[in-house]
């Protein structure tokens, strides 16, 4: 009983008063960021020929920097929040911008869009690991706990 109380406690000495919970959540958030990611981003970079489409090369770019930031992470998880903000604003503005309209329209199963939707919906799992109270108090109003 006092582990699960420990696990589910907040560190002030050690994380600003976030719960472990949370610390070790987002270790596997960025650990498996930083391996499932890296497999598909850097193997696609490394095996790439000729010429690279300028848009293409954007965003495979975009995501190998994602893994390599992602190991940052694992070692500092606070510290690496604003890359899974920014995974959490892009991916939920792509489901409600592209997504929410072609499946209110019924059309999302037969669009090239689903496997990006499937790939792109375990975001919710991202936002309710997030330490919130943190991110506002930290990032938003720029004070950091007593």
């Amino acid at each position: 009983m006092q582990a699960i109380k420990h696990i589910f406690g907040r560190d002030y000495e050690k994380y600003e008063g976030v719960r472990r919970i949370n610390i070790y959540l987002l270790r596997v958030l960025y650990l498996l960021m930083a391996t499932m990611l890296a497999y598909d981003a850097w193997s696609y970079i490394f095996t790439h020929q000729g010429a690279w489409d300028n848009r293409e090369g954007v965003v495979w770019s975009v995501w190998a920097a994602f893994s390599a930031l992602a190991i940052l992470g694992v070692l500092h998880p606070l510290r690496m929040i604003p890359i899974l903000l920014l995974e959490i604003f892009y991916k939920g503005l792509w489901l409600i911008l592209v997504a929410y309209p072609l499946w209110k329209a019924g059309t999302l199963a037969a669009s090239p869009a689903m496997d990006m939707t499937v790939v792109f919906l375990p975001v919710v799992i991202v936002a309710l690991i997030m330490p919130w109270g943190y991110v506002v108090r930290t990032f938003v109003m720029g004070r950091k706990q007593a």
